[in-house]
């Protein structure tokens, strides 16, 4: 199944792939993810949904506001890149992460295709141990994208996936309070019934992460005719290759 490598800026990209990182793990295959921002209150609880899911993950200790493509920088995510020699990377796509007002996305997906490019080439060799050769990845892929072209049917972990959201207690309060504050309670209870009934933001954020996890599933699973039930959708970079056409 090969090694997958998943550079997650805040650490809740994790989750919003999670049943294709899932799927991979009970495969036979190997995840790992590497998070450049996360605060070190929300540091476990990123551990305790990746390990949900069966991904292992190391923390890049950039701050926010400051991350660059400076050579230093590139130099971490190179040294990730020749360590795990992953087949397959997964990230955000660039194309909506530039209007993303998530602090220091657009400088992330800088900094993560230098990495990619320098990784298979010789690239500050005196930097690198003797075991850390180049290495070129076989496959990229973007989580979320505006103009999907595949989809992973994720119908049997999605159970999974609910559960590792439910880890992330930071991520869930700051939705709630940032949804909140967008509209009043009374709108919300379109999507969630009993939403008035819940006292904190952790509460709240956890019912509509389900639902908008669930609503993603179904877009983009049976309500896009894909024959899945429930899936993610990526965007590959560059064509796809076969040797015959597949049926599906």
């Amino acid at each position: 199944m090969g090694t997958i490598l998943v550079f997650a800026t805040f650490g809740l990209e994790i989750v919003e792939c999670g049943g294709t990182l899932a799927k991979h793990v009970k495969s036979g295959g190997s995840v790992y993810a590497t998070v450049a921002l996360s605060r070190p209150e929300a540091r476990e609880q990123v551990i305790r949904a990746a390990k949900v899911l069966g991904v292992e993950v190391r923390f890049l200790d950039f701050k926010y506001g400051e991350l660059q493509a400076d050579v230093e920088s590139k130099k971490k995510l190179v040294r990730v890149i020749r360590e795990v020699r992953p087949d397959i990377i997964i990230t955000q796509d660039p194309e909506p992460s530039l209007a993303d007002l998530d602090p220091d996305r657009r400088e992330a997906m800088i900094l993560y295709f230098e990495a990619l490019s320098l990784a298979p080439r010789d690239f500050a060799p005196e930097q690198f141990e003797e075991g850390l050769r180049e290495h070129r990845f076989k496959s990229l892929y973007y989580l979320n994208p505006h103009h999907p072209n595949c989809v992973v049917d994720i119908s049997d972990v999605f159970e999974l996936k609910q559960r590792a959201v439910s880890e992330l207690a930071y991520q869930l309060a700051f939705t709630a309070k940032a949804i909140g504050e967008l509209m009043p309670k009374d709108r919300l209870a379109s999507i969630i019934p009993e939403y008035s009934k819940y006292t904190s933001d952790l509460e709240r954020g956890l019912e509509l992460h389900r639902e908008m996890n669930k609503a993603s599933g179904l877009f983009h699973g049976i309500l896009s005719h894909t024959r899945c039930a429930l899936a993610e959708p990526f965007r590959r970079e560059g064509m796809f290759t076969f040797d015959t056409l597949p049926l599906r």
